[in-house]
């Protein structure tokens, strides 16, 4: 299975960049964590909202409305079975200011947060194999700070995956949290990433050109 990081394909070069990894890879599916930017692809692709996207989309997205998108599939507190797998994500970015309110409050960019709803939701699904979430738990990053979100902690205790995969902050890094495998992925237009769906390995690769 292909995995994807951070692409930002609203801009050209990194748009190319990812059609070459879909070209290079021949994958029947992929995963995606967010920060997508464009919503027409060769190969279907499960992605979670970053923080970074066209929210007309990804509201409609979240609506079954069917917009003009092509081989895309949001996760928003839901899940999906991918080659045995039990793959849930969670789409957003988090904002303390915003947390507690419902959706139906967010207008304007401010539509790139997850709420109290959303992890709710996303804790009661069962039975987890790979959780997709655009922040990171506390535990994983520092920059003189540890930018995690003590939701993702609790998702992370909650749910048991046995593997999750962050995005947002374009670099690769690694750490076993609460028992599982925690890994955040560097941007696609820098590498690409292969999982293993029979033991949950990740192969790393450098992308094309």
């Amino acid at each position: 299975m292909l995995v994807l990081g951070d692409a930002h394909a609203a801009d050209p070069d990194n748009r190319a960049a990812l059609l070459d990894i879909y070209d290079a890879t021949n994958a029947d599916v992929a995963l995606q964590v967010g920060d997508l930017e464009w919503y027409d692809l060769p190969v279907e692709t499960w992605f979670i909202a970053g923080n970074n996207e066209d929210f007309d989309v990804i509201d409609a997205l979240r609506d079954d409305a069917m917009p003009d998108v092509n081989n895309v599939h949001l996760l928003a507190s839901t899940a999906t079975d991918l080659q045995g797998l039990r793959v849930a994500g969670l789409s957003g970015n988090y904002a303390p200011t915003k947390y507690d309110l419902p959706r139906s409050e967010l207008e304007g960019d401010r539509r790139r947060h997850f709420t109290r709803d959303d992890v709710e939701r996303l804790a009661a699904i069962e039975d987890i194999d790979v959780l997709v979430i655009h922040e990171a738990p506390k535990g994983l990053l520092y920059y003189g700070y540890d930018p995690g979100c003590e939701h993702v902690n609790d998702l992370l205790d909650t749910t048991d995956p046995e593997l999750c995969l962050i995005g947002h902050y374009h670099r690769h890094e690694e750490a076993e949290i609460l028992g599982c495998r925690v890994v955040s992925l560097a941007p696609a237009w820098e590498r690409y990433y292969t999982l293993n769906s029979a033991d949950l390995t990740i192969d790393v690769h450098e992308t094309p050109g």
